[in-house]
């Protein structure tokens, strides 16, 4: 097995670690639908830092959890907000450790839609979730600009608003943060694979659903005009999400541009892994590798997945 798994090049600097991370002290919270990920406070998720420090992992991301909510999605630009706590303290005690933050509204909304909506009404039809995209633009380059004060290396805005790259860029130029660096979520689907993060997020739409904003799952066409935009807009990164369902779009992405490219094998997908192996069905660890072989062989150059510290605990041990 370790001769195989050296074969495909997995290497420690390939891969990213997901974080969620809430407001408070001294917290860890187990997440139900979740095996093995935890909620944790800004005290608490520097601590776990360490492990990831000691495994070799250079990358993080994160999700924030807040203590609030409106409409407007205002505590996820809020000053001092947990995110912005956190990475201030990562940066303090690991300079050198790659912090890459979340930007949307949907954990943060009292709806949990991804922007702020035109009409407020619940009665609504997936069609009738209507995305004030001005509005939206301003607050996602609010609180990109407050993890960049912060000292986030990455800012990656998965809203899935249009132009939201170049309005953070702009933004981030103009309070001369040129040196923050945007991964763009360009091809998020409006996928049945997100359950589990919904959970640990606290992010399900209360009415309608993401359609209206998000890829439909059999679109391939416009998934490769939505990257091809992201990179005009000035993201560093682009990435596919979720990986499984979509490795035909991410070996074409590969073949077609030169930006790096990464692959989001998302909550879904590692929570049926993790109940079939609990459960006796299969080994997790052969099935962690195949998987993760097929996103790499599809040709991402970024991983981030909940099994980030497994992979390198395996690769330390060959």
């Amino acid at each position: 097995m370790a001769e195989k798994y050296m074969a495909i090049n997995i290497q420690k600097n390939d891969l990213i670690y997901p974080y969620f991370v809430s407001a408070g002290k001294d917290k860890k919270v187990g997440i139900k639908l979740f095996p093995g990920q935890f909620r944790f406070s800004p005290d608490r998720l520097i601590e776990d830092v360490d492990e990831i420090g000691a495994l070799g992992i250079g990358k993080i991301l994160l999700f924030g959890i807040p203590d609030s909510k409106d409409a407007r999605g205002s505590s996820g630009y809020a000053k001092n907000n947990a995110v912005s706590a956190t990475i201030k303290g990562i940066k303090k005690r690991f300079p050198r450790l790659i912090v890459m933050t979340d930007v949307c509204l949907c954990a943060y909304t009292t709806h949990g839609h991804c922007g702020i909506l035109r009409s407020q009404g619940r009665k609504v039809t997936r069609s009738q979730v209507k995305i004030d995209n001005k509005k939206t633009l301003k607050a996602l380059a609010q609180m990109a600009l407050s993890h960049a004060e912060a000292g986030a290396d990455y800012v990656a805005p998965s809203a899935m608003a249009k132009g939201q790259v170049l309005a953070i860029r702009e933004a981030l130029d103009a309070q001369d943060f040129k040196n923050t660096k945007i991964m763009g979520y360009s091809v998020k689907y409006a996928s049945n694979f997100y359950g589990p993060f919904r959970d640990a997020a606290n992010s399900f739409p209360a009415f309608g659903d993401r359609s209206a904003y998000q890829l439909g799952f059999s679109d391939s066409a416009l998934a490769m005009k939505e990257i091809a935009a992201d990179i005009k807009e000035g993201a560093d990164i682009v990435m596919v999400k979720p990986a499984l369902a979509y490795l035909d779009i991410i070996k074409e992405a590969a073949s077609r541009f030169r930006v790096p490219l990464a692959a989001y094998n998302v909550s879904g997908e590692y929570a049926f892994v993790k109940n079939g192996a609990s459960l006796g069905y299969w080994n997790e660890r052969k099935m962690v590798i195949e998987i993760i072989t097929s996103i790499k062989r599809a040709g991402a150059d970024l991983i981030i997945t909940y099994h980030a510290k497994n992979i390198a605990r395996w690769l330390k041990e060959r």
